[in-house]
C-alpha cells in the first residue's frame, strides 16, 4: 500500500538533498518540522514554504552531534509524533584515514550512524503502536564498495544500508514502511544538470519519497546506478578494491 504522508520531520534540510525532500513534501500537501544547524537558513525556507504551499512549518535549529540538542529532536518525534521521518543530515571527511583527525572519524560515526538511529528509536516505537509511518534513511552506493579515501564514511552509510534493511523487514506488515536511499553523486546546485555520474538533488529526494511511499526498502535513484548496482556484487572483491584504490591515488595527486 502506497502511502501519502501528512506530517514528516527532515533533518539536514537546510541545503542540498535535504532541502529538495522539504519542498517535495511541502509540495505533496505535508507539514513539516525541518531541522539543522542553520536557524537563518532553515527559516528563510520555513517561510518561503509556508507562502507557496500554505502548509506549517516548525523550524527547529539543532546541532545533531550534540546530545542535548539532538535529545530535543528525539523529544519532538515522541511527544509530538510525525508520519514520516527523512534522516538525510550527514557529514563526510575525505582523506587518508591516518592522516585525518581522530574527532573527524567520530564526528561522522555521531552524526551518519549515532543520531539516525537515536531519532528512528524515537519515532518507530509510536509508528508501530499507530500502525502507520515512515522512515527514509539516506545511506550511499559507497557502502557498497570500498571507500579509500572515505573509510569512515563509506562504513557509516554500509552501516545505515543495513540497519535499514533489517528495519525494514521487522516492521513489514505493521504499517510501517523503512527504505534506504542509496544515491551516487549528486549535485546540491539546482543550476547544475545531471550527466553521466551525477544526478540532480530533486531527482534524488523524490525517488527516495516514492520509495518509502511504495514501501521498497532499498532505493538507488538514477539508471546508470541502477545498472551499476549489481556489478558491486558481481565484482571479486580483490578486484574492486584494486579499482577504487586506484581512483582514489589518481585523485590524491591531482590534489
Amino acid at each position: 500500500m502506497r502511502h501519502a504522508y501528512r506530517t514528516a520531520l527532515v533533518t539536514g534540510a537546510s541545503s542540498g538533498i535535504g532541502e529538495s525532500f522539504a519542498r517535495l513534501l511541502a509540495g505533496r500537501g505535508a507539514d513539516l518540522v525541518i531541522v539543522a544547524r542553520r536557524a537563518e537558513l532553515l527559516d528563510g525556507l520555513a517561510r518561503e514554504l509556508v507562502e507557496r504551499y500554505r502548509v506549517a512549518v516548525e523550524v527547529v535549529a539543532a546541532d545533531l552531534t550534540d546530545p542535548a540538542q539532538r535529545a530535543e529532536v528525539e523529544g519532538r518525534l515522541r511527544t509530538d509524533p510525525v508520519e514520516l521521518l527523512v534522516n538525510n543530515a550527514g557529514y563526510g571527511a575525505f582523506g587518508a584515514f591516518a592522516e585525518l583527525p581522530l574527532d573527524d572519524h567520530l564526528a561522522q560515526i555521531e552524526l551518519n550512524v549515532t543520531a539516525l538511529v537515536r531519532l528512528t528509536h524515537a519515532a518507530v516505537p509510536g509508528m508501530v503502536a499507530r500502525g502507520r509511518g515512515g522512515v527514509l534513511n539516506v545511506a550511499s552506493m559507497s557502502g557498497f564498495a570500498p571507500s579509500p579515501g572515505s573509510a569512515t564514511y563509506g562504513a557509516s552509510k554500509a552501516y545505515v544500508a543495513s540497519f535499514s534493511e533489517s528495519l525494514h523487514a521487522e516492521v513489514a506488515g505493521k504499517g510501517v514502511h523503512v527504505t534506504a536511499l542509496c544515491p551516487g553523486f549528486t549535485r546540491t546546485e539546482d543550476d547544475v544538470p545531471a550527466n553521466l555520474l551525477w544526478l540532480r538533488r530533486d531527482d534524488v529526494a523524490r525517488a527516495g519519497l516514492d520509495a518509502v511511499a511504495a514501501g521498497r526498502a532499498l532505493c538507488v535513484p538514477g539508471m546508470q546506478y541502477k545498472a551499476a548496482f549489481p556489478a558491486l556484487k558481481l565484482v571479486p572483491r580483490p578486484l574492486l578494491r584494486a579499482a577504487v584504490n586506484r581512483m582514489w591515488q589518481q585523485a590524491a595527486e591531482t590534489r
